[in-house]
């Protein structure tokens, strides 16, 4: 299937000079969302990853994070933007082109020796996905891999990210 057809491209958005990969065409499409989350779970089998946690970064990676765990029998674990979660969190704060951003996870929600895959709609900068690791090394938990739908290969974000399996199914 080609899932480049079905992610609609947006010119100018959300600034000029950005082209925005819109996956809500994707999302939309009933055989091309199977697809997606089918193929993410035969590639996680295709690298031979143990799961025990997918971690999805709000609020897109809930969107693929969640169907992928219950595809391959694994809990899934929500990283929100400060605020967001009711319970005490760990938190990290990261780089973001033009200042500072924050993500926040339970501090009860993983255990130190947990295997995490981080999964994301996009990796472009990778500022977002290391952030994430980050707060899966304060708790102790062993990163297994990352998984994207889309990688913007030119902005060489796997550069920034943990020695581990990065798969994503879309370049650009």
């Amino acid at each position: 299937m080609d899932l480049k057809a079905l992610i609609r491209d947006i010119p100018d958005f959300p600034k000029p000079g950005i082209l925005f990969r819109d996956i809500t065409t994707l999302l939309s499409d009933p055989k091309g969302l199977r697809y997606t989350i089918d193929l993410l779970a035969q590639k996680c089998q295709e690298e031979g990853l143990t799961i025990d946690y997918i971690v999805g970064m709000e609020s897109r990676g809930f969107i693929f994070g969640t169907p992928l765990a219950y595809k391959i029998g694994a809990g899934f674990i929500p990283v929100r933007k400060p605020g967001k979660l009711p319970s005490a969190v760990y938190s990290v704060e990261y780089q973001l082109e033009y200042g500072t951003d924050s993500l926040e996870i339970h501090q009860d929600a993983l255990k130190p020796g947990d295997r995490v895959l981080i999964v994301d709609d996009l990796i472009a900068t990778g500022g977002t996905a290391k952030a994430t690791a980050h707060l899966l090394q304060k708790i102790g938990c062993e990163l297994v891999g990352f998984g994207f739908i889309i990688e913007l290969r030119d902005l060489h974000g796997r550069k920034h990210l943990p020695d581990v399996p990065i798969i994503s199914i879309v370049e650009y």
